[in-house]
């Protein structure tokens, strides 16, 4: 990257030669009077030294925010891969020149004193989990003010993360996200990583968006772990569940929804494991997460930020939960066995194995989807995968989208930890689909919801916290009629539209943004 010295009417890039290489060689040539500052602008100057134009990189930051004891622990998990990708040591500092090192500071500040500092904050309502990142190996990389938690936990209560707990924690949160904001030139996006089952995920995660008004402009993305179908660690999740996306429907624009099932599956049929832990659940998360982030931290060909991402994903404000793929998944043992050819892992990656949340979309259609791929792989070879993948029938797409595929390439090659379990590849690729299947996974939890609510069991507990009943039924209605509106995007739009059978055209939006259905 080019770095430039401006001052008076002079500007020089300090690459252009030798003899111009550092500010004090600038000072030299000039008076001592005028002012000297170095500025790396986004903007396509002539350089007076050598009379050429050099085009800088506009880096866009992105901010990631964990929440709750999961958003925490899959935030290690996704801190130390991203360190091992940009060779950034424990301790904040380069063990090894990275290929692209002014990508890095995409996801990292870099100190006066030349540490990297991730641009993250980590948050719980108690201190346990929080406290072995600041004793732990990697102490020394985040700072200390950005550790932020509190005294007691929610109880797997929505109502004690949102309007009791939770509340504590506001004001200093709020202060280190603006302190941390201030501190990037052109934030792109907000990064939440939570679990919809917990109290402080669902609810401190609610609560914090409420304060967060003034950044509506920037893309926020969710990465929450869903409650699985049949694993589940509280018997009131489909509350915090529900409860928590009714409260933050409208703040976010991305939601990549997991859950630990499908995940726990993937390991389990995979990486051929007696056991699967929570650590190595969390492992595959951050790989997936690295995959999703790989288009905003290295060089690409074909650019995907997330505005990209969200224009091409989102047809609907609602429709906001694209289902996530990853391939290939293979164990340390079998890499060098297992091919990993483009087509191969295109391939892979639309089968149902591959899914990080339990719902079948074959009984859904496709709206919009987004193919990541990272490592050797060459446009020329995508194009014959995405082909032999228009050809099969397998694939269904809404009537009113044309099937095309949004397609991102990195070439920086994958990495991966050694105590993953997961072996490392030349290339891997990561699906993000607006399926109408995900309405699947909404309609499950809301018939939890209301076999729960239907007997106004354990409700007490929530209204002894200060919230009123009505909110119950609200967010019932609200969910419910998120589940139909999948189910109307995925009809033909000569059904739902003007009848006509060539019609291309989609549902009105506003049916899908302002109408209110009862359950």
């Amino acid at each position: 990257m080019s770095t430039r010295f401006i001052f008076a009417d002079l500007e020089i890039h300090s690459r252009c030669s030798p003899s111009v290489a550092s500010k004090s060689d600038i000072e030299a040539m000039i008076s001592p009077s005028k002012a000297v500052k170095l500025i790396d602008p986004p903007i396509n100057r002539l350089c007076h030294y050598c009379h050429c134009r050099h085009r800088v990189k506009v880096m866009r930051e992105v901010i990631s925010i964990h929440v709750g004891q999961c958003g925490v622990q899959i935030g290690n998990a996704v801190w130390e891969l991203y360190c091992a990708e940009h060779a950034v040591s424990n301790e904040g500092s380069l063990f090894e020149q990275p290929h692209e090192l002014e990508w890095v500071e995409t996801f990292f500040n870099i100190s006066e004193q030349g540490r990297y500092v991730p641009r993250c904050l980590f948050v719980d309502l108690e201190a346990s989990v929080i406290d072995e990142v600041r004793v732990g190996p990697w102490r020394k990389l985040f700072h200390p003010d950005k550790l932020i938690t509190g005294y007691e936990d929610a109880s797997n209560n929505f109502a004690r993360g949102y309007f009791t707990i939770g509340k504590v924690l506001l004001s200093p949160v709020l202060n280190e996200v603006r302190r941390t904001i201030e501190q990037c030139d052109s934030l792109q996006g907000i990064l939440f990583f939570r679990s919809l089952g917990g109290g402080t995920g669902a609810g401190l995660t609610a609560a914090l968006l409420d304060v967060l008004g003034d950044y509506r402009k920037y893309t926020k993305v969710e990465i929450p772990i869903y409650p699985s179908p049949s694993l589940s660690t509280a018997l009131i999740e489909p509350y915090n569940c529900l409860l928590g996306e009714h409260f933050t429907m409208e703040d976010f624009n991305i939601g990549l929804l997991m859950d630990n099932e499908a995940m726990y599956d993937v390991c389990s049929r995979f990486l051929s494991s007696s056991y699967t832990t929570y650590t190595k659940i969390n492992r595959l998360a951050a790989i997936v997460c690295s995959a999703v982030t790989a288009s905003l931290r290295f060089k690409n060909v074909l650019t995907s930020d997330l505005n990209v991402m969200q224009t091409n994903l989102i047809p609907y404000p609602r429709i906001h939960f694209p289902l996530a793929n990853f391939a290939p998944i293979q164990s340390t043992e079998k890499t060098a066995y297992e091919p990993s050819k483009v087509v191969e892992i295109t391939r892979a990656v639309f089968e149902r194995e591959n899914q990080l949340i339990k719902i079948d979309p074959t009984y859904g259609k496709f709206m919009s989807c987004t193919l990541l791929y990272r490592g050797n792989v060459s446009p020329g070879q995508v194009y014959v995968a995405l082909a032999e993948m228009k050809s099969c029938r397998g694939l269904e797409f809404v009537d009113w989208c044309p099937t095309g595929f949004k397609v991102s390439i990195t070439s920086e090659t994958p990495v991966t930890r050694c105590d993953s379990g997961i072996g490392q590849t030349s290339r891997n690729v990561v699906m993000l689909a607006n399926n109408s299947a995900v309405g699947q996974a909404w309609q499950r939890i809301v018939h939890k919801y209301y076999m729960l609510y239907s007997k106004r069991a354990f409700v007490h507990w929530y209204v002894g916290e200060g919230m009123e009943e009505d909110e119950f039924n609200e967010a019932l209605v609200n969910m419910t009629s998120l589940v139909r509106d999948y189910e109307e995007v995925a009809r033909d739009s000569a059904d739902t539209q003007l009848g006509a059978p060539n019609s291309t055209m989609p549902p009105e939006r506003d049916k899908l943004t302002d109408r209110q259905r009862k359950p």
